[in-house]
C-alpha cells in the first residue's frame, strides 16, 4: 500500500523521525519511508553503537546521523527503539530521562511488553511495532499496538509504515504476539519449508539454481493465486488441484498422516514460549 497522497496526519511533513539502532529492520523502514515520500530524508535522524551502518544509511538515503542516542531522543518527535530485545534495557538506561510526554516512542523489541517498557520509558506515547522482513520489498505485515487508544498515534503509524506493506492495529498484546509469531517468525518457518523443497528437487537431478527458482515460483505462485482469488477459501483452491486418488491427494494424505498441522502448531507455540521467556528475563 502507498498512501503518499492521502496522509491522515497533516503534521507528518514537519516531524523528526528518530531511530536508535541501525540494523536490518531500521534499513528496511528507512527505505520504505524515503522511497514512498512519506517523509523527507532530512527528517530522519539515526544513531548506532558503531558508525559503519550509519555511514551507509547516510550515503544511500541522505538521512541525518548522530553519535549519541541522547541526541536522537532530544531532537525527534517520533523515536523508534530498533535494538534487539536483550539489548533494549541497557541501551535506553542512559536515555530514559530524555523522553517527553508528547513523543511517540515505538519499540520493535519482540517479547518486551508495555509493562516492561513503561518502567524504562517514563514519558512518551508508547507503541509496540512488529514488522517482518518482507517489509524490505514492501510486502510486509506490520502489526502495532498503542499503549492507550490514540487516534493521532494510530494515524501517524499508518502514514509512516503503510508503504512497507499491510499495517494492522491490534488491541491486545496477545494478538500482537500472535501476529509476530505467525508473520515475523512465520517468514522463517516458510523459508525452512522452502529449503526442504529445494533440496528434494535438487536430489532429482536439477541444478541448485533450477531447484531454487522452481521452489520460489511454486510458493510465490500459490500465494499470488490465493491473493487474487477473492471470495475463494484456500481450502477450495487446494481442492481444485487435488483429484480423488491422484498424485496430489497421495502427497496430502501423507502430510496429514504425519500430522504436519501439529508440527506447525508446536513450532508456533515454542516461539510463543520463547517470547514469554524474553519478557520474563527483562522484567
Amino acid at each position: 500500500m502507498n498512501q503518499m497522497n492521502s496522509f491522515k496526519n497533516p503534521l507528518l511533513k514537519s516531524m523528526k523521525i528518530g531511530f536508535v539502532g541501525a540494523g536490518h529492520m531500521t534499513q528496511a523502514l528507512v527505505k520504505g519511508m524515503v522511497q514512498s515520500k512519506a517523509v523527507r530524508p532530512e527528517q530522519i535522524i539515526i544513531s548506532n553503537r558503531t558508525p559503519g551502518k550509519l555511514i551507509k544509511l547516510q550515503e544511500t538515503f541522505g538521512v541525518q546521523t548522530r553519535a549519541q542516542n541522547e541526541q536522537v531522543v532530544e531532537e525527534c518527535d517520533v523515536v523508534i527503539l530498533a535494538m534487539k530485545p536483550q539489548d533494549l534495557p541497557a541501551a535506553i538506561e542512559s536515555i530514559a530521562g530524555a523522553f517527553n510526554e508528547h513523543q511517540i516512542v515505538i519499540s520493535l523489541a519482540a517479547g518486551i511488553t508495555f509493562s516492561i517498557l513503561e518502567k524504562q520509558v517514563s514519558d512518551g506515547r508508547l507503541v509496540r511495532l512488529m514488522p517482518n522482513t518482507p517489509s524490505l520489498i514492501s510486502r510486509g505485515i506490520l502489526g502495532f499496538m498503542c499503549q492507550e487508544s490514540d487516534d493521532y498515534v494510530s494515524s501517524t503509524m499508518e502514514d509512516l509504515f503503510s508503504s512497507l506493506g499491510v499495517v494492522v492495529e491490534v488491541d491486545l498484546e496477545e494478538k500482537l504476539d500472535a501476529l509476530m509469531i505467525s508473520c515475523s517468525s512465520g517468514t522463517g518457518f516458510v523459508f525452512e519449508m522452502m529449503m526442504y523443497w529445494q533440496d528434494w528437487i535438487a536430489e532429482r537431478g536439477f541444478t541448485d539454481e533450477e531447484a531454487r527458482l522452481m521452489t520460489i515460483e511454486t510458493f510465490l505462485g500459490a500465494s499470488m493465486l490465493a491473493a487474487q482469488s477473492d471470495g475463494i477459501e484456500i481450502e477450495e483452491l487446494q481442492s481444485r488441484v487435488t483429484s480423488k486418488k491422484g498424485v496430489t491427494a497421495a502427497g496430502l494424505s501423507s502430510m496429514r498422516e504425519l500430522e504436519m498441522e501439529r508440527v506447525l502448531r508446536l513450532s508456533f507455540e515454542k516461539a510463543n514460549m520463547r517470547a514469554q521467556e524474553i519478557s520474563r528475563s527483562t522484567k
